[in-house]
């Protein structure tokens, strides 16, 4: 997937900001040179042809989003923040390119709003899905909306398979372990009702012993993750890989 951050905006963005900051003149001209040649060099293959993306960029998404993160409030955000405040909006929550808003009917016509963001630029094209009785999804959970609160259960999609890394498998321990301690995590950290982790703990034990796994696995995640929590931060480094002595190494090291 192409994310939708117009480059020829982002570059005019970065190079004001640099401007405002005062950034040594020869500085900005190499970020702008760097940043231009990552933006420009989005090359694709398809059925043994190079292509060349034209309109947004994909190649170096990471790098684009990552001075995304360090740019200070922009015109398009400040103006985002108006429309907010005079829709009334009682919940903004973004998560890259996801978007959930919280409103009142009775004071926001939303149909108004999704025309706002479409009017803030052309070359984004924003679209709405609504609540389904009463719920709708986001990221990985649904939120459900009750009288007077609001609950979340996890969300599976209907293309949502039990597979993860087998026991039988010849990937490192710490591979197959990781899916594993993600679901043990989410089920501990998310606040789902008595009744939901529940069902989510019945969904896990299943998963594990359909790939193999004994149900004593997740005892040993969680006594694990309770040992670590008690001792002093972890440095990491990296090793490149190259056979399986790396990973013996790794261990020692």
């Amino acid at each position: 997937m192409y994310t939708n951050i117009p480059t020829d905006e982002l570059l005019t963005i970065i190079e004001t900001t640099c401007k405002n900051y005062d950034v040594e003149e020869g500085l900005k001209r190499d970020i702008l040179k760097l940043l231009k040649i990552v933006t420009d060099q989005n090359y694709f293959q398809f059925m043994g042809h190079t292509y060349v993306w034209s309109r947004w960029s994909s190649h170096g998404r990471t790098n684009v989003l990552h001075t995304a993160r360090v740019l200070p409030p922009t015109p398009g955000k400040i103006k985002n923040c108006d429309i907010l405040l005079n829709f009334s909006i009682m919940g903004y929550f973004r998560y890259v390119d996801d978007l959930l808003i919280i409103y009142n009917e009775r004071k926001t016509g939303i149909e108004d709003l999704l025309c706002c963001f479409n009017n803030i630029t052309p070359k984004l094209n924003f679209t709405i899905e609504k609540e389904t009785r009463g719920s709708i999804n986001f990221l990985d959970v649904t939120i459900h909306r009750d009288v007077n609160r609001f609950s979340i259960d996890i969300q599976r999609k209907p293309t949502y398979t039990d597979s993860v890394i087998p026991i039988d498998s010849c990937h490192p321990i710490e591979h197959k372990y990781g899916a594993i301690r993600y679901l043990h995590y989410r089920l501990n950290s998310y606040q789902l009702s008595h009744e939901k982790k529940e069902k989510e703990s019945k969904i896990i034990e299943d998963i594990l012993h359909i790939n193999g796994y004994n149900t004593s696995v997740l005892k040993s995640v969680s006594s694990s993750k309770k040992h670590k929590s008690g001792t002093e931060k972890t440095h990491w480094s990296k090793f490149t890989y190259f056979s399986k002595e790396t990973t013996a190494v790794t261990k020692v090291v």
